[in-house]
Protein backbone atom coordinates (compact mmCIF):
# COMPACT_ATOMS: atom_id res chain seq x y z
CA UNK A 1 0.00 0.00 0.00
CA UNK A 2 1.19 3.57 -0.86
CA UNK A 3 1.09 4.33 2.39
CA UNK A 4 1.47 7.80 4.09
CA UNK A 5 -2.35 7.92 5.23
CA UNK A 6 -2.80 11.23 3.72
CA UNK A 7 -3.36 9.75 0.41
CA UNK A 8 -6.29 7.27 1.48
CA UNK A 9 -8.22 9.42 4.37
CA UNK A 10 -11.83 8.83 3.35
CA UNK A 11 -11.52 6.31 1.40
CA UNK A 12 -13.77 3.46 1.79
CA UNK A 13 -11.78 1.21 4.11
CA UNK A 14 -11.89 4.72 6.59
CA UNK A 15 -15.84 4.59 6.54
CA UNK A 16 -15.69 1.21 7.33
CA UNK A 17 -13.56 1.86 9.86
CA UNK A 18 -14.63 4.64 11.50
CA UNK A 19 -18.74 3.71 11.62
CA UNK A 20 -17.53 0.34 13.26
CA UNK A 21 -15.70 2.43 15.54
CA UNK A 22 -18.61 5.12 16.03
CA UNK A 23 -21.13 2.71 16.55
CA UNK A 24 -18.18 0.95 19.74
CA UNK A 25 -18.21 4.48 21.06
CA UNK A 26 -21.54 5.55 21.09
CA UNK A 27 -22.55 2.50 23.26
CA UNK A 28 -19.32 3.06 25.77
CA UNK A 29 -21.56 6.00 26.29
CA UNK A 30 -25.01 4.62 27.40
CA UNK A 31 -23.37 3.74 30.80
CA UNK A 32 -22.75 6.73 33.70
CA UNK A 33 -19.15 5.44 34.60
CA UNK A 34 -16.26 6.89 32.23
CA UNK A 35 -14.04 4.83 29.32
CA UNK A 36 -11.19 5.44 27.55
CA UNK A 37 -10.19 4.82 24.08
CA UNK A 38 -6.16 3.59 22.93
CA UNK A 39 -5.69 4.31 19.66
CA UNK A 40 -2.39 2.77 19.00
CA UNK A 41 -1.24 3.94 15.06
CA UNK A 42 -3.59 7.53 15.73
CA UNK A 43 -1.63 9.09 12.46
CA UNK A 44 -1.95 12.76 12.55
CA UNK A 45 -5.74 12.98 13.44
CA UNK A 46 -6.93 15.95 10.74
CA UNK A 47 -6.53 15.25 6.62
CA UNK A 48 -6.90 18.27 4.19
CA UNK A 49 -8.76 16.68 1.36
CA UNK A 50 -7.62 19.22 -0.97
CA UNK A 51 -3.71 18.26 -0.81
CA UNK A 52 -1.81 17.65 -3.20
CA UNK A 53 -1.43 13.83 -1.58
CA UNK A 54 -5.21 13.37 -1.17
CA UNK A 55 -6.24 15.25 -4.96
CA UNK A 56 -3.01 12.62 -6.27
CA UNK A 57 -5.42 9.45 -5.47
CA UNK A 58 -8.93 11.09 -4.53
CA UNK A 59 -9.66 8.00 -2.47
CA UNK A 60 -11.94 9.87 -1.08
CA UNK A 61 -14.35 10.55 -3.42
CA UNK A 62 -15.43 7.17 -3.84
CA UNK A 63 -15.41 6.62 0.15
CA UNK A 64 -16.91 9.27 2.54
CA UNK A 65 -17.71 11.21 -0.49
CA UNK A 66 -20.40 8.86 -2.56
CA UNK A 67 -21.74 8.17 1.10
CA UNK A 68 -22.22 11.81 1.86
CA UNK A 69 -24.29 12.32 -1.69
CA UNK A 70 -26.07 8.96 -1.07
CA UNK A 71 -29.79 8.18 0.23
CA UNK A 72 -29.85 6.65 3.54
CA UNK A 73 -32.96 4.66 4.79
CA UNK A 74 -34.14 6.56 8.26
CA UNK A 75 -32.64 3.43 10.31
CA UNK A 76 -29.25 3.66 8.45
CA UNK A 77 -29.38 6.99 8.59
CA UNK A 78 -29.55 7.37 12.06
CA UNK A 79 -26.83 4.62 12.98
CA UNK A 80 -23.98 6.36 10.83
CA UNK A 81 -25.21 9.83 11.67
CA UNK A 82 -22.16 9.92 15.00
CA UNK A 83 -19.60 9.21 12.31
CA UNK A 84 -21.12 11.67 9.86
CA UNK A 85 -21.37 14.43 12.28
CA UNK A 86 -17.68 14.30 13.28
CA UNK A 87 -17.22 14.37 9.29
CA UNK A 88 -19.66 18.00 9.37
CA UNK A 89 -18.05 19.50 12.20
CA UNK A 90 -14.85 19.84 10.24
CA UNK A 91 -15.99 21.09 7.22
CA UNK A 92 -18.51 24.39 5.97
CA UNK A 93 -21.34 24.98 3.18
CA UNK A 94 -18.11 25.26 1.04
CA UNK A 95 -18.12 21.10 1.16
CA UNK A 96 -15.94 18.39 1.79
CA UNK A 97 -12.50 19.95 2.14
CA UNK A 98 -11.10 17.90 5.39
CA UNK A 99 -11.48 14.00 6.78
CA UNK A 100 -11.39 13.39 10.84
CA UNK A 101 -8.69 10.52 11.66
CA UNK A 102 -9.80 8.55 14.39
CA UNK A 103 -8.17 10.26 17.25
CA UNK A 104 -10.31 13.21 16.08
CA UNK A 105 -13.54 11.47 15.29
CA UNK A 106 -13.59 9.95 18.87
CA UNK A 107 -12.34 12.85 20.50
CA UNK A 108 -15.72 14.10 18.70
CA UNK A 109 -17.85 11.53 20.26
CA UNK A 110 -16.58 11.83 23.80
CA UNK A 111 -18.28 13.07 26.91
CA UNK A 112 -16.65 15.29 29.41
CA UNK A 113 -16.07 12.42 32.04
CA UNK A 114 -14.53 9.87 28.90
CA UNK A 115 -10.48 10.26 27.70
CA UNK A 116 -8.33 9.63 24.35
CA UNK A 117 -5.08 8.27 24.71
CA UNK A 118 -3.41 8.56 20.86
CA UNK A 119 -0.51 7.27 19.96
CA UNK A 120 1.74 8.05 16.66
CA UNK A 121 5.17 7.03 15.92
CA UNK A 122 6.01 8.95 13.03
CA UNK A 123 7.55 12.27 14.35
CA UNK A 124 5.99 14.81 11.74
CA UNK A 125 2.38 13.14 12.74
CA UNK A 126 3.04 12.79 16.20
CA UNK A 127 3.64 16.63 16.68
CA UNK A 128 0.88 17.56 14.18
CA UNK A 129 -1.67 15.82 16.35
CA UNK A 130 0.19 17.22 19.82
CA UNK A 131 -0.60 20.71 18.03
CA UNK A 132 -4.22 19.80 17.36
CA UNK A 133 -5.01 18.34 20.70
CA UNK A 134 -2.70 21.32 22.80
CA UNK A 135 -4.67 22.13 26.16
CA UNK A 136 -7.07 19.33 26.27
CA UNK A 137 -7.11 17.60 29.58
CA UNK A 138 -9.35 14.84 27.94
CA UNK A 139 -6.64 13.67 25.28
CA UNK A 140 -3.33 12.52 26.02
CA UNK A 141 -0.72 12.33 23.13
CA UNK A 142 2.23 10.08 22.95
CA UNK A 143 4.98 9.61 20.33
CA UNK A 144 5.64 5.96 20.94
CA UNK A 145 5.74 2.54 18.48
CA UNK A 146 1.80 1.61 18.74
CA UNK A 147 2.90 -1.97 19.27
CA UNK A 148 4.68 -1.41 22.64
CA UNK A 149 1.20 0.14 23.93
CA UNK A 150 -0.52 -3.03 24.04
CA UNK A 151 1.17 -3.58 26.76
CA UNK A 152 2.67 -0.81 28.90
CA UNK A 153 -0.80 1.30 28.67
CA UNK A 154 -2.94 -1.77 29.58
CA UNK A 155 -5.42 -1.77 31.56
CA UNK A 156 -6.63 1.89 31.75
CA UNK A 157 -7.71 3.51 34.68
CA UNK A 158 -11.21 3.51 33.79
CA UNK A 159 -11.28 -0.11 33.80
CA UNK A 160 -13.94 0.56 30.92
CA UNK A 161 -12.87 1.17 26.87
CA UNK A 162 -12.26 0.54 23.73
CA UNK A 163 -8.24 -0.05 21.83
CA UNK A 164 -8.27 0.43 18.41
CA UNK A 165 -5.34 -1.11 16.39
CA UNK A 166 -4.78 -0.05 13.33
CA UNK A 167 -1.54 -0.28 11.61
CA UNK A 168 -0.33 1.43 8.36
CA UNK A 169 0.41 -2.75 6.68
CA UNK A 170 3.38 -1.22 5.58
CA UNK A 171 5.53 -3.91 6.39
CA UNK A 172 5.55 -7.52 5.91
CA UNK A 173 4.70 -9.44 9.41
CA UNK A 174 1.58 -6.86 10.13
CA UNK A 175 -0.75 -9.97 10.75
CA UNK A 176 1.06 -11.55 12.84
CA UNK A 177 1.85 -8.44 15.01
CA UNK A 178 -1.81 -8.37 15.31
CA UNK A 179 -2.50 -11.66 16.78
CA UNK A 180 0.61 -11.70 18.98
CA UNK A 181 -0.39 -7.45 20.30
CA UNK A 182 -3.99 -8.67 20.65
CA UNK A 183 -2.60 -12.22 22.51
CA UNK A 184 -0.24 -9.72 25.02
CA UNK A 185 -3.20 -7.02 25.41
CA UNK A 186 -6.07 -9.64 26.21
CA UNK A 187 -3.94 -11.37 29.06
CA UNK A 188 -3.40 -7.53 30.49
CA UNK A 189 -7.28 -6.54 30.33
CA UNK A 190 -9.42 -9.28 29.27
CA UNK A 191 -12.73 -7.11 29.61
CA UNK A 192 -11.77 -4.26 27.41
CA UNK A 193 -13.03 -3.77 23.70
CA UNK A 194 -10.11 -4.30 20.79
CA UNK A 195 -11.31 -3.38 17.40
CA UNK A 196 -8.04 -4.67 14.99
CA UNK A 197 -8.53 -3.51 11.60
CA UNK A 198 -6.95 -4.99 8.32
CA UNK A 199 -7.10 -5.11 4.62
CA UNK A 200 -8.27 -7.28 1.93
CA UNK A 201 -5.38 -7.45 -0.35
CA UNK A 202 -3.59 -10.85 0.02
CA UNK A 203 -6.78 -13.01 0.63
CA UNK A 204 -4.64 -16.07 1.58
CA UNK A 205 -3.22 -13.67 4.74
CA UNK A 206 -6.85 -12.60 5.78
CA UNK A 207 -7.64 -16.28 5.75
CA UNK A 208 -4.90 -17.45 7.97
CA UNK A 209 -5.17 -14.39 10.16
CA UNK A 210 -8.54 -15.02 10.64
CA UNK A 211 -7.94 -18.96 10.90
CA UNK A 212 -5.40 -17.96 13.52
CA UNK A 213 -7.09 -15.36 15.90
CA UNK A 214 -10.09 -18.17 15.63
CA UNK A 215 -7.60 -20.77 17.30
CA UNK A 216 -6.42 -18.39 19.58
CA UNK A 217 -8.71 -19.22 23.01
CA UNK A 218 -9.91 -15.57 23.33
CA UNK A 219 -13.31 -15.67 23.27
CA UNK A 220 -16.28 -13.27 21.96
CA UNK A 221 -15.06 -12.46 18.65
CA UNK A 222 -16.43 -10.98 15.75
CA UNK A 223 -14.88 -10.37 11.82
CA UNK A 224 -16.05 -7.64 9.95
CA UNK A 225 -15.58 -7.80 6.14
CA UNK A 226 -16.78 -5.43 3.40
CA UNK A 227 -15.12 -5.62 -0.38
CA UNK A 228 -15.80 -3.82 -3.06
CA UNK A 229 -14.94 -6.05 -6.15
CA UNK A 230 -13.89 -9.20 -6.30
CA UNK A 231 -10.34 -10.53 -6.33
CA UNK A 232 -8.01 -8.27 -8.52
CA UNK A 233 -5.50 -10.25 -10.85
CA UNK A 234 -2.46 -8.12 -8.96
CA UNK A 235 -2.79 -7.86 -5.18
CA UNK A 236 -4.76 -4.61 -4.38
CA UNK A 237 -7.04 -3.06 -1.41
CA UNK A 238 -10.25 -4.94 -2.78
CA UNK A 239 -11.47 -4.42 1.00
CA UNK A 240 -11.36 -4.26 4.25
CA UNK A 241 -12.35 -6.01 7.48
CA UNK A 242 -12.23 -5.39 11.28
CA UNK A 243 -11.99 -7.37 13.93
CA UNK A 244 -13.60 -6.52 17.70
CA UNK A 245 -13.32 -8.88 20.73
CA UNK A 246 -15.92 -8.11 23.71
CA UNK A 247 -18.06 -6.36 20.77
CA UNK A 248 -20.98 -4.65 22.32
CA UNK A 249 -23.96 -7.23 22.39
CA UNK A 250 -25.85 -4.22 19.49
CA UNK A 251 -22.82 -4.67 17.29
CA UNK A 252 -24.06 -7.23 15.00
CA UNK A 253 -27.99 -6.55 14.71
CA UNK A 254 -26.62 -2.90 13.97
CA UNK A 255 -24.11 -3.39 11.24
CA UNK A 256 -26.29 -6.14 9.94
CA UNK A 257 -28.29 -2.97 9.07
CA UNK A 258 -25.46 -0.48 8.22
CA UNK A 259 -23.78 -2.95 5.20
CA UNK A 260 -25.53 -3.83 3.11
CA UNK A 261 -26.36 -0.59 1.66
CA UNK A 262 -22.86 0.43 2.57
CA UNK A 263 -21.69 -2.07 0.17
CA UNK A 264 -23.82 -0.98 -2.78
CA UNK A 265 -22.59 2.53 -2.19
CA UNK A 266 -18.42 1.83 -1.84
CA UNK A 267 -19.02 -0.68 -4.50
CA UNK A 268 -16.05 -0.34 -7.25
CA UNK A 269 -17.06 -3.80 -9.51
CA UNK A 270 -18.60 -6.53 -9.37
CA UNK A 271 -18.22 -9.25 -6.69
CA UNK A 272 -17.96 -7.18 -4.06
CA UNK A 273 -20.30 -7.94 -0.81
CA UNK A 274 -19.76 -7.61 3.34
CA UNK A 275 -20.29 -10.46 6.21
CA UNK A 276 -20.67 -10.50 10.11
CA UNK A 277 -18.97 -13.64 11.40
CA UNK A 278 -18.41 -15.05 14.62
CA UNK A 279 -14.71 -16.04 15.34
CA UNK A 280 -15.01 -17.09 18.40
CA UNK A 281 -18.12 -17.66 20.85
CA UNK A 282 -19.54 -15.85 23.97
CA UNK A 283 -18.21 -16.71 26.87
CA UNK A 284 -20.60 -18.99 28.74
Amino acid sequence: MNYRHAYHAGNFADVVKHVVLARIVEYLKRKDKPFRVIDTHAGKGFYDLTSDEAQRTGEWRDGVGRVLKAPLAPEVAALVAPWLDAVRSINSESGLLAYPGSPVLVRHLLRPIDRLTAIELHPADATALKARFAGDRQARIIELDGWLALGAHLPPKEKRGLVLVDPPFEEPGDFGRLTKGLTKAHRRWPGGIYALWYPVKHRQDVARFRRVLGEAGIPDMIDISLTIRAPSPEPRLDGCGMVVVNPPFTLESELRVILPPLSEILRQGDGGGWSVERLAPQRL
